[in-house]
């Protein structure tokens, strides 16, 4: 059974302030909560239909359709500075790495989270303008990735500063860079990826070090204006990948 206290405490962590304010989150599904199980993140709760029954786990469950499954499980520490810059030396030359300026919709960074994971990219940071990853449309966009990959929010000019102290180039995708495919590019490297309606800022554009373009074919054809931010993250970490 579930109180009406505890339906209400899991339904609030359909709100971001009270998940800021709990530093909990939830998980839905058989596989992400299996996943969340073996993470080593802390599991507060798990909710099965079959046990609460249907009616209850509809009041908790974001989805359409509730899934059998559901579990609140603590967010992880958020590293600091030092940390962050410990993490990135540890890694070396070859650190691919994706910083998020600005993407709003949960869509776009739970699908840049899973690939991510798919290309063993070593982390995603993301400016404090970038959609919360514990939004419930970013977790089940993530398909479990969320439990796998360091997602770090933060000044994104301290990144920039940390990367470029390593020696690591900065990349970032424009429609005035460089045909991604003719490019030079390193085996490491910071790939930043802009807002969906503007780009890359302006303050974060002047320190990129390599302005890189995805051509359409052919290339005098009409097409629409731009990729969308998580397509064009796909087609940019498998090129560097498959340089590699």
């Amino acid at each position: 059974m579930i109180s009406n206290a505890e339906i209400k405490r899991v339904k609030a962590l359909q709100s971001k302030k009270f998940r800021d304010e709990s530093g909990l989150f939830v998980v839905e599904g058989e596989k992400m909560v299996a996943e969340a199980l073996e993470s080593g993140l802390q599991v507060e709760a798990v909710y099965r239909r079959d046990e609460i029954g249907e009616q209850a786990m509809s009041r908790i469950s974001s989805l359409n359709s509730p899934s059998p499954v559901l579990a609140v499980v603590r967010q992880a520490a958020a590293p600091d500075i030092d940390e962050i810059r410990s993490f990135v030396r540890s890694c070396g030359r070859d650190m691919l790495a994706i910083a998020l300026d600005e993407v709003r919709d949960p869509g776009n960074l739970g699908t840049i989270i899973r690939l991510a994971d798919w290309y063993g990219i070593d982390a995603v940071f993301c400016s404090a303008g970038t959609v919360e990853l514990y939004n419930p449309k970013v977790v089940q966009s993530t398909m479990g990735a969320i439990f796998r990959k360091k997602v770090i929010y933060c000044d994104l000019n301290n990144i920039f500063d940390i990367f470029a102290s390593n020696g690591l180039p900065i990349y970032g995708t424009f429609l005035e860079g460089e045909d991604i495919y003719r490019s030079e590019l390193s085996s490491g490297g910071l790939i930043v990826m802009g807002n969906e309606a503007n780009g890359i800022s302006p303050e974060l554009r002047s320190r990129i070090s390599a302005k890189l373009f995805i051509p359409p074919y052919p290339g005098n054809r009409k097409t629409a204006e731009s990729l969308n931010v998580a397509i064009a993250t796909a087609i940019t970490v498998s090129e560097f990948r498959r340089r590699r």
